[in-house]
């Protein structure tokens, strides 16, 4: 946590007040969502299933390096498509309003060796709760980053680099480590926990569907071509996670995005809560295509705000939100993917390194800090 707080000019009545304008403009879409959204949801999944069945049919024929690329590339779309806008909106409960079984977060499962369920048990009972609250937000550097200098530095940290584009390459499989908590559970008496097994094998039967599908029924199905399709798959799969990782750590990981202590939220109140998601979150600048393909996630302030909100509404949210950081004197950390996806590394590279010199007041806040 920054030793200066960049919130510290604000009074807890403006906070107050700040909350209850928030809660205005989520009031305001949630009264007027109706048969426009619905349409775009079904529109984009209609599309995204297209994409992802005619991609794999010209993937048949990957014996041709034309028809490769082509497979390839709508393969690493679909999939992303239906993990971004698709996947993770629907499971956030987005569009639950709808009151469409075959779109709702308690029925739908998606293309992702993690579990649905487990998946939003850790992302939105708990990431979404304590967004960057440094030992409660497990997000906040995966549980093998230092992501504030005030932790305490490991010579472990110094491969920090390295595990995030490990991480990045393999990052669905990240993801489901972490839904299981692996680290903290990899401990002789915590591994025989039941509810930790039960969750470990709906895990294992995960994978073990994702990779049945992938990479052994549609590369049989391309006979001849069945080592070019494999490879296709791979590097759909690749692209995806790599993709994925990166707006993700644009949004919570850039220079200027806020990291808090425990001890901080105690008592928390409405206004402080979404004062933190403000200032705890970063945006992606870009066109119409870039926060589709990013799922809205370019819209991550909007997203933290307003995560049951329809994806769609994000870009028009964000005019109003922007309109309030200039109001109350707060930044607005935003920027275009290059530019945020630089300072987020350059971030995971200085905090691999221990601090030239010790952060005043750091002693008393060793207790808080715990690695995430």
């Amino acid at each position: 946590m920054n030793a200066i707080d960049p919130t510290a000019h604000l009074t807890a009545e403006q906070i107050e007040e700040l909350g209850r304008e928030l809660d205005a403009i989520r009031d305001e879409v949630i009264a007027g969502r109706g048969e426009k959204d619905a349409a775009y949801i079904r529109k984009v999944i209609a599309a995204q299933r297209k994409l992802e069945l005619v991609s794999r049919g010209v993937l048949l024929f990957s014996l041709f390096p034309p028809a490769w690329l082509i497979g390839t590339a709508g393969l690493s779309v679909a999939k992303i498509m239906d993990n971004m806008e698709i996947g993770h909106n629907v499971l956030h409960g987005q569009w639950d309003w709808m009151r469409d079984p075959k779109i709702h977060s308690t029925t739908w499962e998606w293309d992702h060796v993690s579990p649905a369920d487990q998946w939003k048990h850790s992302h939105n009972e708990l990431h979404h709760t304590y967004t960057n609250v440094i030992g409660k937000d497990n997000d906040l550097g995966y549980g093998i980053m230092r992501v504030d200098e005030d932790q305490k530095w490991h010579p472990f940290h110094l491969g920090q680099p390295l595990w995030n584009f490990i991480n990045a390459c393999f990052f669905e499989y990240g993801i489901a480590a972490y839904d299981l908590e692996l680290g903290k559970n990899l401990h002789k008496r915590r591994r025989k926990n039941p509810e930790f097994r039960a969750r470990a094998r709906a895990v294992g039967r995960k994978i073990r569907k994702q990779v049945l599908k992938d990479y052994v029924i549609h590369p049989l199905l391309s006979g001849p071509s069945f080592l070019p399709t494999l490879a296709a798959t791979f590097t759909a799969n690749l692209v995806r996670n790599i993709w994925s990782h990166s707006v993700i750590m644009c949004g919570h990981f850039p220079e200027g995005v806020q990291v808090f202590e425990r001890r901080s939220i105690k008592d928390e109140t409405r206004g402080q809560w979404y004062l933190r998601q403000m200032m705890g979150s970063a945006n992606i600048s870009g066109s119409k295509a870039m926060h589709f393909m990013t799922g809205n996630l370019s819209h991550q302030i909007e997203h933290h705000l307003f995560p049951d909100l329809p994806s769609n509404r994000y870009a028009e949210v964000a005019v109003k939100v922007r309109a309030l950081f200039e109001k109350y004197e707060l930044e607005y950390v935003t920027g275009p993917l290059p530019k945020q996806v630089f300072s987020a590394w350059r971030k995971v590279i200085r905090l691999s390194l221990p601090n030239k010199k010790p952060q005043v007041g750091a002693p008393d806040r060793e207790q808080e800090l715990v690695a995430a």
